[in-house]
């Protein structure tokens, strides 16, 4: 998954930290509820939280208050919040279905459409997490799986070693820019109180009561009026579709250049 590296360079992630997270003490263990809790289940909540509520209202006591603990009962299990977004960032790594990419059976082309679907099937699952690819590195064990599968069927369509970082960048990159546009439209039509299809309308509606505007770009008006005739989540299923085929196509081109 797409990933960026924070700027406070004293802090690298919480996977290199040589396994220095903290264990809970045992005097600890009297709190109520808490002989339960661990680290699994702290992560499972935060996502959860993060699902329901979003990046900007979550905090460690609001997570603690979810969990029936103290918010100090939480940093026995993880060091801070930076640590805990890491570990759920990679627990939503492990929803996406990886296919076999030494089976040499299946067009490595299907597999690529099955990765980058998987891939942004998360990111909306999951709204918060592109805030989070531009915060830490993706290095947990389930990222470096997805990581690991990309690369084995990526290495399956010819391209010269040299060329395939910039392949996976073209189609993994689009996937993330994508779908954090798709996210952020979604979210808009929420804070507004309708639906997708409503929104557009009513952006075409006011759009085109401005004829200055419309007469300009003519041409943007008329492709955007020409899908009034699907579903907005149709539009961007299709959308979706025809530009992994045509990075994949891309993908191909440079491969035939190259022989």
């Amino acid at each position: 998954m797409a990933s960026g590296v924070r700027a406070d360079s004293s802090r690298v992630s919480v996977w290199l930290d040589g396994g220095t997270t903290p264990k809970r003490k045992a005097a600890a263990e009297g709190e109520a509820g808490e002989g339960a809790l661990d680290r699994e289940r702290i992560v499972a909540a935060t996502v959860r939280l993060l699902d329901a509520e979003g990046l900007a209202k979550f905090s460690m006591r609001r997570l603690a208050a979810e969990l029936g603990v103290t918010a100090m009962s939480v940093y026995w299990y993880v060091a801070n919040k930076d640590d805990l977004l890491e570990y759920a960032l990679d627990h939503v790594c492990a929803g996406i279905a990886l296919p076999d990419a030494a089976d040499e059976s299946t067009d490595w082309r299907e597999q690529l459409r099955v990765l980058a679907a998987g891939y942004r099937r998360q990111l909306l699952r999951h709204p918060w997490v592109p805030q989070l690819l531009g915060r830490y590195l993706n290095i947990g064990p389930n990222a470096m799986e997805f990581s690991n599968a990309v690369i084995g069927v990526m290495r399956r369509t010819g391209l010269p070693d040299e060329s395939m970082a910039g392949a996976l960048s073209a189609l993994f990159q689009f996937v993330y820019g994508f779908t954090s546009s798709e996210v952020l439209y979604n979210e808009n039509c929420r804070r507004s109180g309708v639906s997708q299809d409503d929104h557009y309308r009513q952006t075409l509606k006011t759009i085109e009561e401005r004829p200055d505007f419309t007469e300009k770009y003519r041409d943007a008006m008329k492709l955007a009026e020409s899908r009034f005739s699907m579903s907005v989540a149709d539009m961007f299923e299709r959308d979706f579709s025809v530009a992994v085929d045509t990075v994949i196509a891309g993908i191909e081109a440079m491969r035939d250049r190259g022989r």
